[in-house]
């Protein structure tokens, strides 16, 4: 299997992060089997009773566990590790070895993951229709819904234009985009990120109107200056990308003049705290006391 052919996406159920690769090529979904038999079983040692349970599967002369394939994921710590994935059939006939409540709930939300992506792929708008209304579930209105759309669209034109110039890895796509809102906002996106307190969230899900505009602003102008000078290479399509950043943060400068405020703010859509946070706060509270 070639990762590099992959997209790494991640799945919820019951607020529990199921690993997930889109193979473009098979156009088939490959799942974390650790993550789901997790789920299932609700062993507080997942790792420990899917070894278990895999060499069990071995000696039984399992094909699905014969057939299991190794894909690098990011574990909790943040490093990547080889992990079994193994396809939605083949996640099927390893729940029907775990005797488990959770089985029939899982294997609904894996029926359905395979139904979406294959009605998805014959009509791609049902995953804009999708996307739309998830945005509406999360509190947004219409207008930033629209904005958000035709900005996505416009971060694709520009990516497409940095391909053209030679920029073909993930982390060159970052350093770029770090170019823009470092020159515009006097931040890099994770800066951005900690400064409205976010953490996996997508930074401009939770802008305003205007921070959402004025990144807008940012990328199109690189990709029109990125057009018109052809630059190659990572160090030449830098200088672009903080030429197309300087062009919203004049448009910002002068904004705030004419406010009287600043437009960068704190603001954001979360509606829940971190834990961790909630617990630092109590340890304060009761040290003051």
């Amino acid at each position: 299997m070639n990762q590099d052919k992959m997209y790494l996406i991640n799945k919820i159920f019951n607020n529990e992060t199921i690993r997930t690769v889109w193979d473009k090529e098979s156009e088939k979904y490959y799942i974390s089997v650790v993550d789901i038999v997790g789920v299932v079983s609700e062993s507080k040692d997942k790792q420990s009773y899917w070894r278990k349970l895999k060499q069990r599967l071995k000696d039984e002369g399992n094909e699905t566990v014969t057939n299991c394939h190794q894909l690098k994921l990011k574990a909790n710590d943040g490093k990547y590790r080889l992990t079994d994935v193994v396809d939605i059939e083949g996640m099927f006939r390893i729940i029907e070895s775990i005797p488990s409540k959770n089985a029939e709930p899982i294997k609904q939300w894996l029926a359905k993951l395979g139904s979406e992506r294959i009605d998805e792929v014959f009509d791609p708008s049902l995953a804009v229709k999708r996307g739309i209304d998830i945005y509406r579930a999360k509190g947004y209105d219409e207008t930033w819904i629209q904005k958000r759309i035709k900005g996505i669209q416009d971060r694709k034109k520009l990516t497409d234009v940095w391909k053209d110039n030679g920029i073909t890895e993930a982390k060159e796509y970052a350093i770029l985009t770090n170019e823009i809102y470092r020159e515009w906002s006097g931040m890099k996106a994770s800066e951005y990120k900690a400064f409205k307190g976010l953490r996996k969230e997508s930074l401009r899900d939770n802008m305003t109107d205007m921070e959402v505009a004025l990144t807008d602003l940012g990328e199109i102008a690189t990709r029109e200056l990125a057009k018109k000078h052809k630059p190659y290479g990572l160090e030449q399509n830098k200088k672009i990308a903080q030429m197309g950043g300087h062009a919203a943060k004049v448009a910002k400068d002068d904004i705030e003049k004419n406010l009287g405020e600043r437009v960068i703010t704190k603001e954001n859509m979360l509606n829940y705290e971190y834990v961790d946070d909630k617990d630092k706060l109590e340890n304060k509270k009761e040290n003051v006391v």
